[in-house]
């Protein structure tokens, strides 16, 4: 995905603040979450944040335009890790962010393992 970056997004230092990159690293997840799931109609568990770890390279100022990339990385029993990478228009890596995320049943709100059918969805 691609965003702007706003001056709502900038810091008192001048570029983005670290709350906006942790906005954008959540709504990358989630757009791929949702693109994987398009066509399933049966129930599924919902992932909550275990952590997060965020490495910042360079500062990403107003007025960049800024891809996202996302990966599961791997997955195992009931947690998952993603990555989110941020690159500017001339394709330099300002952040990195490994997010563990943990499935959980809806109904019980407890972990659940991670079904092959979704494990399959990431590969």
């Amino acid at each position: 995905m691609t965003t702007e970056v706003l001056p709502e997004h900038i810091d008192a230092l001048g570029h983005v603040n670290n709350i906006q990159y942790l906005y954008w690293v959540q709504y990358a997840a989630h757009n791929h979450w949702e693109a994987l799931i398009q066509n399933i109609d049966k129930p599924l568990g919902v992932w909550v944040v275990r952590s997060h770890s965020i490495t910042y390279k360079q500062a990403a100022l107003m007025g960049d335009t800024l891809t996202l990339k996302t990966h599961v990385k791997q997955s195992r029993g009931v947690l998952s890790e993603r990555i989110v990478e941020i690159f500017n228009a001339e394709q330099k890596l300002l952040a990195v962010c490994s997010t563990q995320w943990c499935y959980i049943n809806p109904i019980n709100q407890k972990p659940e393992l991670i079904p092959d059918s979704i494990l399959d969805l990431f590969e």
